[in-house]
């Protein structure tokens, strides 16, 4: 008896590490705190996957830039070593130049229109795009509406933003933005953004309010003004060989996760942001909700004018359709 039971207990022991052997583990990695709602998507992706796989599909989660910058963690997805990466669409317009259409000044005047935009034919043919670069495009989670923060004054008219030391991204439609305004802009990677406020080196940046609150900005800030100068929307892909070679029916769950998890994340936006902007003014900042929004439309018009220029108006036109 004690001999079957010790068969039976060795069996068991090599079907267990058959199956740890067999799972496949993946990277997911994004730049954003752990206590940012990036991480809120991450950890809903990571449970609904390894669920619907039954462990047959691991996701370990890489916060805050554990794995790179965004143009790293792009590379590093492009070239297999991060499975998963969650950055700004801005980080793309290098290889997608009409990608920069989404990131214009004033381009959506709600995220109603954004989802809309994003989750039909424009933002899908973005995501087909991507393949070429060795990428799978699965959803444009929320980052949101970007607004400014400084520590000289509230913006309240384009002219408040003459002179600034603004950090901006890498989307060469808010450089131009900022420089048409005559502030001057700085591309900075997030990870150093709050030592370079807090030593001068920038005085003022442009972030989403979740983001603002997540890296703690309010800490070196003293103004937050809701300017919503653009809407700044988030990709999450995948490489595409890695997703090639999954089973259809786990390529299935992988993209059914990614919708269902996009969904729960814009919804989590949305409903905390009140809460975020109260967190921040109890963290000290001063939040300034009277912003003349038509006059800053009006002053960046030479931006859009400069896209077009550039890459043509086809996407913008594309944009325009899918939002009526």
């Amino acid at each position: 008896m004690k001999s079957l039971f010790k068969v039976a207990l060795v069996a068991s022991a090599i079907a267990m590490s058959s199956t740890a052997m067999s799972a496949t583990t993946l990277k997911l990695a994004h730049a954003a705190p752990e206590s940012d709602l990036q991480q809120d998507l991450s950890l809903f992706f990571k449970k609904e996957v390894e669920a619907r796989t039954n462990g047959d599909i691991k996701v370990n989660i890489y916060p805050q830039g554990q794995l790179g910058s965004d143009k790293q963690m792009i590379d590093g997805s492009r070239a297999g070593i991060v499975d998963f990466a969650m950055v700004g669409l801005n980080n793309y317009n290098g290889l997608l130049p009409e990608s920069a259409a989404f990131t214009l000044p004033f381009m959506f005047p709600n995220r109603e229109t954004a989802y809309k935009v994003l989750d039909g034919e424009p933002g899908k043919e973005v995501l087909t795009s991507l393949e070429a670069f060795g990428l799978k495009g699965l959803g444009y989670p929320e980052n949101g509406y970007r607004n400014m923060t400084n520590n000289e004054k509230p913006i309240r008219v384009p002219s408040d933003v003459k002179g600034l030391q603004m950090r901006v991204n890498g989307s060469k439609a808010l450089n131009d933005m900022f420089n048409e305004l005559g502030a001057n802009p700085q591309q900075l990677p997030v990870s150093e953004l709050y030592t370079a406020l807090e030593t001068g080196v920038v005085d003022s940046q442009d972030h989403p309010i979740s983001v603002t609150l997540s890296f703690k900005f309010n800490e070196v800030q003293k103004y937050l003004s809701l300017t919503q100068h653009a809407y700044s929307p988030l990709v999450l892909t995948m490489n595409l060989k890695k997703f090639n070679k999954l089973s259809d029916e786990e390529q299935k769950i992988i993209t059914e996760v990614a919708a269902e998890a996009v969904a729960m994340q814009r919804e989590l936006s949305i409903a905390k942001e009140d809460k975020m902007i109260a967190d921040l003014q109890a963290g000290g900042m001063e939040v300034n909700r009277d912003v003349d929004g038509a006059a800053f439309q009006a002053a960046i018009k030479p931006v859009w004018k400069a896209f077009v220029a550039k890459n043509g108006d086809d996407m913008i036109k594309k944009i325009e359709v899918a939002a009526q």
